[in-house]
């Protein structure tokens, strides 16, 4: 674990950066506050630092108020260095953000305790980060396909429709359902069924762009959204998506399955979410009229939607070839 020491006394310096190193922590020294600072809010940050009180420039009481204004989500433990025995002192320390102090001259068994209170302190945050991270991550995820869940991907596209008229790019979508789908779950039973499900997601995302997003929006429907794309391009990508999962059959439980896609496109002509979605919804519902197993675009698309840029934008993935 890594431990700042910061005092401006050489000698106590020295003293407690080979103490700290022999107890087994990473040792990064600063002779004052300001290097202190510097470190504590630089990259690879320590998990504990010990400031002594009196430093130059800026003292440990200052550093500590400047840490905890900074409201981190990983703050480090901020240990006090002081000879200054006032209960006064003590707690105006402790106020300004001090999770402890040791005075001076300081005992090495007290030290040493204080040290292994911060760095539990530092294992247990990191260890509600990481699991905060998780649940964010589950949240977001389709437990089934492991891609964007309906919340996420929707967040996505909000995003891509925010952002696309500030670049002056188009932005297109496609709502992708599985024809047939209850046939399968009937046939198959629902494990066969989420066979499915998991294997044309596996085939999506090889004929997308690395900048595409895919979430699943319900049972058997996905959301595809495409930046940078107008209606010739969106339609190639979708295009390149039915074929790849019409291509390759699925075996489930031993029996070999062609499974199709019917996809309706959109490209964002200013409208609000809903409606954008709306347009893709009704193209797929077209193209589920029509028999299935093909692409259709929305009627209506605004006009300019399809800029010079988006030429360069879609490149086919060699694996959609």
């Amino acid at each position: 674990m890594k431990a700042l020491v910061a005092d401006d006394d050489a000698a106590s310096r020295i003293l407690l950066q080979k103490v700290l190193t022999k107890w087994g922590y990473e040792v990064v020294t600063a002779s004052g506050g300001e290097e202190a600072w510097k470190i504590l809010t630089g990259d690879n940050s320590p998990d504990i630092a010990v400031l002594d009180w009196m430093m130059p420039e800026l003292d440990g009481v200052e550093v500590c108020r400047r840490v905890r204004a900074l409201d981190l989500s990983s703050p480090p433990y901020l240990i006090l260095l002081t000879s200054r025995g006032d209960k006064q002192d003590i707690a105006t320390g402790l106020e300004a953000g001090a999770a402890d102090y040791v005075q001076k001259p300081f005992n090495h068994d007290e030290l040493r305790a204080r040290l292994l209170v911060g760095r539990r302190f530092a294992e247990l945050n990191r260890k509600l980060i990481d699991t905060q991270r998780e649940l964010r991550r589950q949240a977001l995820t389709d437990p089934l396909t492991h891609i964007m869940n309906r919340r996420a991907i929707l967040m996505r596209l909000s995003e891509e429709m925010a952002r696309a008229p500030r670049q002056g790019l188009p932005l297109s979508i496609g709502v992708l359902d599985i024809d047939h789908f209850k046939a399968v779950n009937d046939e198959y039973g629902h494990a066969g069924g989420d066979f499915v499900l998991q294997a044309v997601v596996d085939r999506a995302l090889k004929a997308l762009r690395p900048y595409d997003a895919l979430g699943r929006i319900g049972g058997e429907e996905f959301l595809i959204v495409m930046p940078g794309v107008g209606p010739r391009d969106a339609e190639i990508v979708l295009e390149r998506i039915r074929k790849i999962v019409r291509s390759t059959t699925i075996e489930v439980q031993g029996t070999e399955i062609v499974v199709t896609v019917s996809i309706g496109g959109a490209v964002a002509g200013g409208e609000s979410m809903d409606e954008f979605m709306h347009r893709a919804d009704d193209a797929l519902y077209r193209a589920k009229g029509s028999g299935r197993d093909r692409i259709v675009m929305a009627l209506d698309e605004p006009e300019g939607a399809d800029r010079p840029q988006e030429a360069a934008e879609a490149p086919a993935p060699s694996a959609g070839r």
